[in-house]
Formats: C-alpha cells, sequence, structure tokens
C-alpha cells in the first residue's frame, strides 16, 4: 500500500509542530500566561517528537538499521534525543523557559537540516553492516549529545538568570526562570548525564573498532576522543570547583558548537562497514523538494 507521506514530510511536519510550540509560549510569555497553560507547549512539543519519531522510524525501515548515514539523519536524531531529554527534565523539575527554548532550537536544527539538500545526499546500506553493538554505540553517543544540547540550553538559562539579577531586571521573561541553585543542579546532573553515556558508546565502540580498525578514519576517532576529553576536562573542574557558575555555563554552551561541528567531521570520517553480501547496491535517496531534471 502506497504511503500517504515521505519520511521527509513527516519531519516538515513535525518541525511545523516545534515552530508552533515556539511562537505559541513567545505569545504566552508575552501575555504572562507561559506557567498558568504550559500544557499546550508540552503538548505541541510531544506532538512534534512523536512525528519526528515515525519519520525516523520511517527513514529506519528503509536503511534497515539505525538511520544515521549522513548529516541529515544524525541532526535529526540529535534534535530527538534532546527533546525527549526535556520532556524527562523539564517536567520534573518546573523549568518552564526550558521548553521554549528546546522548541526554538528544535525548529531551527529541523528547518535548516531539511533545507540544506545536500546534508540529504548519497546513503546506501547501513554504516555499520548491520552490527548491533555498532548501532547501540552510534545511538548512545547521538543521545549523549542530545543531552548536552539540552546542558546548552539550561546554561544559556543560567546566564539569563544571573544577567537578570545583578541587573535587577525581574519582570518579563526573566520571571519565567528557574533559580539559580535549581538551574546549578540540573545543569550538573545533564553534564553527568551526557558524559557517562557518551564514556559507554566509546567503550562500545573500541572495543569492536579493535577488531575492526580498517572501518574507522582516524579523522573520526581523533575528533570523537577530543569532545570526550574537552567534557570530561569541564567535568573534572566542576567537581573540583574550579569552573563553576558563570565559566561553566561559557563552557558548556561553546563545548556544544564544537560538538555540533565535530558532527560532519565524524559522519564524513566514517568508513562504510562491509555490507552483507545480499546483493545490495549503494543507491541515492532523492529528497522530496529536490529538482528532477
Amino acid at each position: 500500500m502506497p504511503e500517504l507521506f515521505s519520511d521527509r514530510t513527516w519531519l516538515w511536519i513535525s518541525a511545523a509542530f516545534y515552530a508552533g510550540a515556539f511562537i505559541w509560549a513567545t505569545i504566552a510569555m508575552l501575555r504572562s500566561q507561559a506557567r498558568t497553560r504550559r500544557g499546550v507547549m508540552l503538548g505541541l512539543i510531544g506532538a512534534g517528537l512523536a512525528i519526528q519519531t515515525f519519520g525516523l522510524h520511517m527513514r529506519g525501515m528503509e536503511a534497515g538499521g539505525c538511520p544515521v548515514r549522513n548529516t541529515f539523519e544524525v541532526v535529526q536524531f540529535v534534535i530527538w534525543s534532546f527533546t525527549v531529554l526535556y520532556l524527562i527534565v523539564g517536567p520534573a523539575f518546573s523549568l518552564s523557559l526550558l521548553g521554549y527554548f528546546t522548541s526554538g532550537l528544535a525548529a531551527v536544527m529541523s528547518v535548516t537540516s531539511l533545507l540544506i539538500a545536500r546534508w540529504d545526499g548519497a546513503v546506501g546500506p547501513p554504516k555499520f553492516g548491520g552490527v548491533p553493538w555498532i548501532e547501540v554505540h552510534a545511538s548512545l553517543a547521538l543521545f549523549a549529545y542530545g543531552a548536552f544540547g539540552t546542558l546548552a540550553l539550561t546554561s544559556l538559562m543560567f546566564l539569563l538568570q544571573t544577567y537578570s539579577l545583578k541587573r535587577k531586571h525581574l519582570r518579563g521573561v526573566f520571571s519565567f526562570l528557574p533559580p539559580i541553585v535549581a538551574l546549578e543542579t540540573i545543569n550538573f546532573r545533564l553534564l553527568l548525564t551526557g558524559l557517562s553515556v557518551l564514556s559507554v558508546s566509546i567503550v562500545l565502540g573500541a572495543i569492536y573498532f579493535a577488531k575492526e580498525p580498517e572501518s574507522i578514519a582516524a579523522t573520526k576517532l581523533l575528533v570523537a576522543l577530543a569532545v570526550w576529553c574537552a567534557y570530561c576536562a569541564v567535568f573534572f573542574l566542576r567537581v573540583r570547583r574550579l569552573l563553576v557558575s558563570v565559566g561553566l555555563a561559557w563552557s558548556c554552551l561553546a563545548l556544544f558548537g564544537v560538538a555540533l561541528y565535530s558532527i560532519g567531521v565524524i559522519n564524513s570520517g566514517m568508513a562504510r562497514h562491509p555490507a552483507p553480501a545480499t546483493g545490495a547496491v549503494e543507491y541515492v535517496h532523492q529528497p522530496e523538494d529536490a529538482e528532477v531534471s
């Protein structure tokens, strides 16, 4: 039976829901209703996540494995990860503005990835040849990046709250910010969560790639380890209380920018694992909005 929509169409609809949540939250804050009507934002983001999950599921069925075959799919997976974390962390800690920033970042990243056609260019069989442990390694790494994305958002909230307290701007959007102590606590927990998940991912990858060294490019390995070491350094300095408050927040924001940039390097540096001998040939995924000559 023919599909009603393509996977990219579902992902466009998901981006529309994220954008709708951001616009609604902006209007609600201007009317000072963001706290009393937060359920609407949760519903819009939840709907966007469900639709994005379905779109990624379609890509996974097409790929025959985890859909992380090109930059577009990797970015979509990162968006999915930090949105899931928001739905877990946001309501639990009553972080009113986290949904606002999450929906805004999700909308911007979704639309950007959908508009840049070359990100969704040539794809083929799963990069890992259907090896379950390596797909778990990749999924955990991207989920860790999602945690770091949420950490970047809460770090931004921390900086805004610090600014509001110093300037005594306690009205408008600043009135919806959580207390400094709550933000500092959630920042540390997100840093610990992201680093723990990324560490497990690296261990799984190292065990397999030690047996198949030709399946990984040196550039990918160095960049991945550099990102991990940078977050380890920040965590160590935070535990020793050598990097706290504003310094920690700026560091987490800057590191997430580096982590996002590293995605393209890591994705291009991954050698394709030999696919099972099923006669499958590499194909090109043609975006639905691409011009056909």
